[in-house]
């Protein structure tokens, strides 16, 4: 039997990632629906995405009734002057954290002056971004009554964890409507 068996590295994408991501796809008219019966606005603060997540709200007609707008935050720069993210909050998490990502979708939501504040933020590749790995994505969501936070492990391509991650920042905005999964 001297055949050799190669190791080989499995990696699986958490169930919560998976299930985020898929849930973002099927459900822009939904939430389109849900947030102009609800009455309420929302804007979106976008790092690994680079505004997939606002042209995806803006594909739906009419979506000026409930989005109010976002910003690409892509570098460090403009997080600290244009969304009021503390530097040495960026300095000592990384741009691409649970904190950040919080203090993006807390400080769009004021900025704005809307109900819901929708951040993203991580690492899509190829190369890590130190501590985050490739793959790492933080999600978050912030309201008047309390913030919100995912931590996400997303595996593909550049172009495959950006499209994730969307979809994942959707399907969170999904359940925080109360949509069902």
């Amino acid at each position: 039997m001297g055949e050799e068996i190669k190791k080989q590295e499995v990696r699986l994408e958490d169930f919560y990632s998976k299930m985020l991501s898929t849930i973002g796809k099927i459900t822009d008219d939904e939430i389109a629906s849900t947030l102009k019966e609800s009455h309420k606005t929302l804007s979106v603060a976008e790092s690994v995405t680079g505004g997939m997540v606002c042209g995806r709200l803006t594909n739906i007609a009419g979506s000026s009734e409930y989005f109010m707008g976002g910003l690409v935050c892509y570098h460090n720069r403009i997080k600290v002057t244009e969304l009021g993210i503390a530097g040495s909050l960026i300095a000592k998490e990384g741009p691409a954290s649970k904190s950040v990502a919080l203090a993006m979708a807390d400080n769009i939501r004021k900025r704005f002056k809307t109900d819901i504040g929708l951040a993203t933020t991580g690492c899509a590749g190829p190369s890590p971004l130190p501590p985050a790995p490739v793959g790492q994505v933080f999600l978050a969501i912030a309201t008047p009554s309390g913030n919100e936070a995912k931590e996400l492990f997303l595996q593909g391509t550049r172009a495959e964890i950006r499209e994730k991650a969307t979809q994942a920042a959707l399907g969170l905005l999904w359940i925080h409507l109360g949509g069902e999964i």
